[in-house]
């Protein structure tokens, strides 16, 4: 449980034909689905059966702490991450895409202006664990 709790009001959550939201004008959003180069990050491109992707990567956010599934449809998961110590709320979105072969992804901090690179490095870690699992490219 966090010393204090910021949690703030989940914003720009969904998808608006089959995309996920784009980042707000604040620095603390990555999204695969955001033309903006600063915000940009690039999808999971998936190298098995989607299925298969999306139940590894249901299973690494489901074994961290931090983290508590909001919404999971089998195609879209929203996950709610919650700092240690001040309570800052993060939102985590996923798409499945299995026409594409890829999982859309947007991270984004609920309040404040700069996240200090965390939600970037949120999806990195994800990106590195399904790599070595040989999930993703």
């Amino acid at each position: 449980m966090p010393f204090l709790s910021l949690s703030g009001q989940a914003r720009h959550l969904g998808l608006k034909s089959n995309k996920l939201a784009p980042c707000p004008d604040s620095p603390n959003c990555v999204c695969s689905d955001d033309p903006q180069t600063s915000r940009w990050c690039e999808p999971f491109k998936l190298l098995v059966d989607p299925e298969k992707s999306w139940s590894e990567l249901e299973s690494l956010i489901v074994a961290d702490k931090a983290a508590r599934i909001a919404t999971n449809t089998g195609d879209y998961l929203h996950a709610e991450y919650t700092s240690a110590i001040f309570g800052f709320v993060d939102d985590l979105e996923l798409h499945l895409r299995p026409d594409e072969r890829i999982i859309a992804v947007r991270s984004a901090s609920r309040l404040g202006y700069s996240d200090l690179g965390v939600n970037r490095a949120r999806v990195e870690r994800l990106r590195t664990a399904l790599r070595e699992k040989g999930i993703t490219s």
